[in-house]
């Protein structure tokens, strides 16, 4: 039962990390490709913008449709999809930075746990072998009236 608790944890937090990270990914491509249309100067139709914008592979499609500016968008999609990776991989030191933090603050100690241990009384055993007398049990209780 442990196992599949562990193994659904894990699964769980690597596909909540990688649909962050996908997302910056995204999100970082496509503000830099549209950065990079603006700045370059050149009149482009909002359907090309968006079809540049949507991922590498579209427009990897486009720059095979439109020879003449190919090395441009080539390069401008490799430009771009670089800058995402910078704000996934900043996604992911963020996520670790808060985890470690997380830990850091919630996560006992050695010295906190060793507080808590309960460690064993000595029984009859013990006394045997160091030599002593058995430490008297514990007072009992009464029981509770009826």
């Amino acid at each position: 039962m442990a196992s599949g608790t562990a193994e659904l944890q894990r699964d769980l937090g690597g596909a909540i990390m990688q649909s962050i990270m996908g997302a910056f990914l995204t999100a970082g491509y496509a503000a830099a490709f549209g950065a990079a249309i603006s700045a370059s100067g050149q009149s482009v139709s909002s359907s090309v913008q968006g079809a540049l914008t949507k991922s590498y592979s579209s427009a990897a499609e486009l720059a095979q449709r439109y020879p003449k500016h190919s090395s441009g968008i080539v390069a401008g999609a490799r430009d771009s999809f670089i800058q995402g990776q910078h704000w996934a991989y900043l996604a992911g030191i963020v996520a670790v930075a808060v985890g470690a933090a997380v830990m850091h603050r919630f996560f006992p100690g050695r010295r906190a746990a060793r507080g808590r241990v309960r460690r064993p009384r000595p029984g009859p055993a013990a006394a045997a072998r160091s030599g002593g007398e058995a430490p008297a049990p514990p007072p009992r209780r009464p029981p509770p009236p009826p």
